[in-house]
């Protein structure tokens, strides 16, 4: 290892538990890369998720998954790929719905990503997803020091602004939550549905409802 060029095996990586049962390993965010999106799923038990339910619609990223062990099903767009490891599957449509379960316990998906002709810029959801590590042990405020850089770095971000508000409830900083939650709702209004089934803005949940 130097400053020139680093290894490091996936194992390596500690997994970080995101939405439901994915475990994400924050690859780029470890190496530092900057020049394209890398990160890798992996799941414990078959059946557990190894690539959430999306589209690139948003972002316009092409992607290329790599089946690194185990085997996965793919659905995209309504049609079931299996992938077992070695299998590359690339979405150059960022409109294709991907989704991918593991078909055998240990499977892990190797995830690369960018925009054409354009400079690769970190996607926002990586912060909210690596401030997931501080749930246990539950440690709030190191969770909002993190989304301080990430409301910093992406100003007016709805993601960004809902997670900041789930993190100060959790703090029991109830009346900053509710002005952020607020703004998240401003920026997008289908944040004021999930905060009401949101366990981590239980504490709002009462006003939510009479403002409602």
């Amino acid at each position: 290892m130097s400053d020139r060029w680093t290894s490091l095996r996936v194992d390596e990586v500690p997994s970080i538990k995101v939405a439901g049962d994915l475990r994400w390993k924050p690859i780029r965010r470890t190496l530092g890369i900057e020049a394209f999106g890398m990160n890798a799923y992996t799941a414990e038990r078959a059946g557990d998720d190894v690539v959430e339910r999306h589209s690139e619609e948003s972002l316009r990223h092409e992607e290329v998954y790599v089946v690194l062990a185990g085997r996965a099903t793919f659905e995209l767009d309504g049609e079931t790929l299996d992938a077992p490891a070695g299998t590359i599957v690339f979405l150059r449509d960022p409109t294709v719905r991907r989704y991918a379960t593991a078909a055998e316990s240990g499977t892990m998906v190797l995830a690369v990503g960018g925009k054409p002709g354009e400079a690769y810029t970190p996607s926002a959801w990586e912060w909210y997803f690596e401030a997931e590590r501080f749930r246990d042990p539950l440690d709030p405020e190191a969770a909002l020091r993190l989304m301080d850089e990430a409301n910093e770095r992406f100003p007016d971000h709805a993601g960004v602004v809902y997670s900041t508000a789930c993190w100060e409830a959790l703090a029991g900083r109830t009346d900053d939550a509710w002005a952020t939650l607020q703004r998240a709702i401003e920026l997008e209004p289908k944040s004021r549905e999930w905060a009401l089934g949101d366990e981590d803005l239980a504490a709002l949940h009462d006003r939510l409802q009479a403002d409602g």
